[in-house]
Order: C-alpha cells, then sequence, then structure tokens
C-alpha cells in the first residue's frame, strides 16, 4: 500500500509570513459564491467543536503546521516562537478568519464563545499515536484561560 504519510509536502519558504490569513476573494455568480480557503499540499482536514470557555492546543508542534478557518464562534489566539523569552501574543478569530500555526510555536487557544473551526494539516491525524508523535504539551494558558508567566 501506498505510504502517503512519509511524503514531504513543503518547506519552510512556502509558509505565510504571519499568522492571520488574508483569504482570496471568493468566486461569485448568481448561484452564490466559492471561498478558496487553502490552496496548498496537506494531508488532514478536520472540523473541531470547541465549546465556550475551553481551552485547545496549549502546545507546539515539532514538524506539523495547520490553518484553523473559522465556521462560528470567536476565540483568542496566543502564540509565540517556541522557547521564546517574549509574552506570547494575542489576536482575536471570528467567523470567516483564518489563523497559520507553523512548527515550533508555542500557542494556545481560549474559546470565548462556542466555536466551530475548520482544521486543514500537514501531517495526517489517522490516529492519536501519530499525532502524539509531533505534539509537545506547554502551559501557556491556565485552566481559566489566563497567561501563566
Amino acid at each position: 500500500m501506498f505510504k502517503f504519510k512519509n511524503i514531504h509536502l513543503d518547506d519552510k519558504s512556502m509558509w505565510p509570513k504571519y499568522p492571520r490569513i488574508n483569504l482570496d476573494e471568493p468566486f461569485k455568480d448568481d448561484r452564490g459564491s466559492i471561498q478558496s480557503l487553502v490552496n496548498f499540499p496537506m494531508k488532514n482536514l478536520c472540523i473541531i467543536f470547541s465549546k465556550k470557555g475551553t481551552i485547545r492546543s496549549n502546545h507546539y508542534h515539532k514538524e506539523d503546521w495547520h490553518y484553523m478557518y473559522t465556521i462560528s464562534g470567536s476565540y483568542e489566539y496566543y502564540y509565540k516562537p517556541h522557547k521564546s523569552k517574549l509574552k506570547p501574543k494575542m489576536e482575536i478569530f471570528n467567523i470567516n478568519e483564518m489563523v497559520f500555526t507553523p512548527p515550533n510555536e508555542d500557542h494556545a487557544c481560549y474559546f470565548t464563545e462556542d466555536t466551530t473551526l475548520i482544521v486543514v494539516s500537514r501531517m495526517p491525524r489517522g490516529n492519536q499515536e501519530t499525532y502524539e508523535k509531533d505534539v509537545r504539551r506547554i502551559n501557556l494558558l491556565d485552566e481559566k484561560g489566563r497567561l501563566i508567566n
């Protein structure tokens, strides 16, 4: 069987330079519109639902990257380069906005309302074991969504 999991799809020079992604203009006609989100090789597309007041991420990836597009809701996105002594930056993401997270970037999300995201990743998410080999847990936010100093 062909092992697509082992194919390297991209390199750092192809990644966005900033976390907030400006989307291309949608194609529109009498039927409606088509909004391109990611025109880039990837291996996983998933939908993540998060309840208001919860935290996700609080980790970094050794090799994986991901785009997160907000279908509904809102969240605070905290990020900084891994091992950096800088205070994490925070941006708020709302409906129809997208963030890119490169490898080796500490990141955490605090969901200010029930939120649904479409997530596109470089690496497959076929099982939790594969995912856990790449992810490293950290603590940017505490259980109440406050920055840990």
